[in-house]
């Protein structure tokens, strides 16, 4: 049906021209009955996060080759035709084979304004199982960005690394945060929100860049242990299902070491914390930057977002700290105690969201020391 300027939709939902912030709850609900998020379904409870928006899987799953970006002026689509090897339905559930790549439509579609992006990330609890998974748009040369303007589907591409996953339509794997401007702080402002807020819970806090955060290695709370290390050839995690399944069957501790530090194995996957709580005030968004590979070759913190809220006393935090989804890379890599393994950078938030973590939204991780995805009775 062609509307016309009158009667589009579209043109109910304005922001500022010089509006510079992350979309709360409220205004991506308006997103949505102004038709500028399209989801196939109506949204479900808690799909709308304070800062950002859960997508949800579709019907069908494509097998392909490799992984991929489609580029300028292709299709995602035309792309998963040259490269599947099969497809199969997602209606009923179906597992998704470790180091396997899929690539599943997303029930969400986007029909963005010029003023507005989108940026995408695996939820905590995808990042926690060490699910790999990237949103990829229509003639895109980036993953998890979706430029301002964008009219058209997304997709979620998922491999899982370390253990089956029973997925099925409707699962939420990623989350998607709309923005508008330049909504980072600069070091003055950083500093600014620190002084006032204390963002760290540390006397001399490192703000170069970001809100550093390093690795706690020496022993949670006098228990002894400092993380967890994923076991190989377990059984299949269902990644809706709450409490399913013992720890003992897929994750073994880690002993803290007297002298503070941890060998990380090539391969492997390790859940530690940060030494450090943190907390994110209700009128900013924060998200864990990719660590320097100049420094270290291991990856940290598959997810990145951290909502409004976010160990905040207001909301039943008392500072959090930040669960680090650690893996190395090609080498065996040497952790010790306190070193600095990532940094959260702040964002503004266009107005603050009408709930904050760990607020009405079943937020799992709030007050959270070392702790494993939801999935995992402790």
């Amino acid at each position: 049906m062609h509307l016309t300027p009158d009667e589009d939709p579209r043109l109910t939902f304005t922001v500022a021209p010089d509006a510079n912030g992350i979309l709360p709850d409220r205004m991506i609900a308006a997103m949505a009955e102004a038709g500028l998020i399209l989801p196939a379904y109506d949204f479900v409870e808690s799909q709308i996060q304070p800062a950002s928006l859960d997508l949800r899987l579709g019907d069908i799953a494509y097998r392909v080759r490799a992984s991929f970006l489609p580029g300028p002026g292709a299709t995602v689509a035309e792309r998963i035709d040259q490269l599947k090897l099969h497809e199969f339905s997602l209606a009923d559930g179906a597992v998704l084979e470790t180091n396997c790549v899929y690539i599943v439509p997303l029930l969400e579609s986007l029909a963005l304004p010029p003023e507005i992006v989108a940026a995408a990330n695996p939820k905590s609890s995808t990042g926690r199982l060490d699910v790999f998974t990237r949103v990829i748009a229509d003639g895109t040369r980036r993953f998890d960005m979706i430029g301002a303007g964008y009219h058209g589907p997304l997709y979620a591409e998922i491999s899982p690394k370390t253990f089956p996953v029973l997925v099925r339509e409707g699962s939420r794997l990623s989350q998607v945060r709309f923005r508008t401007g330049d909504a980072i702080l600069d070091a003055d402002a950083l500093e600014s929100l620190h002084a006032s807020e204390r963002l760290v819970d540390m006397d001399d806090a490192d703000l170069a860049g970001g809100v550093a955060v390093s690795v706690d290695l020496s022993g949670e709370k006098g228990t002894g242990f400092v993380g967890y290390r994923a076991k190989r050839h377990t059984g299949v995690v269902d990644v809706d299902r709450r409490s399913g399944y013992g720890v003992e069957e897929f994750w073994e501790p880690i002993s803290a070491r007297p002298d503070g530090s941890l060998i990380l194995d090539p391969g492997e996957f390790y859940i530690l914390a940060s030494k450090e709580a943190v907390q994110v005030p209700p009128d900013y968004a924060a998200e864990m930057v990719p660590f320097d590979p100049l420094v270290g070759e291991f990856r940290v913190h598959y997810a990145g977002f951290f909502d409004p809220g976010f160990g905040y006393a207001g909301a039943g935090g008392q500072g959090s700290r930040a669960v680090l989804e650690v893996r190395s890379r090609e080498v065996p890599f040497i952790l010790e105690h306190g070193q600095i393994v990532g940094r959260l950078v702040y964002e503004k938030m266009l107005a603050r969201p009408d709930a904050m973590y760990g607020q009405r939204i079943g937020s799992n991780y709030q007050a959270q020391g070392l702790k494993l995805s939801k999935h995992f009775r402790v």
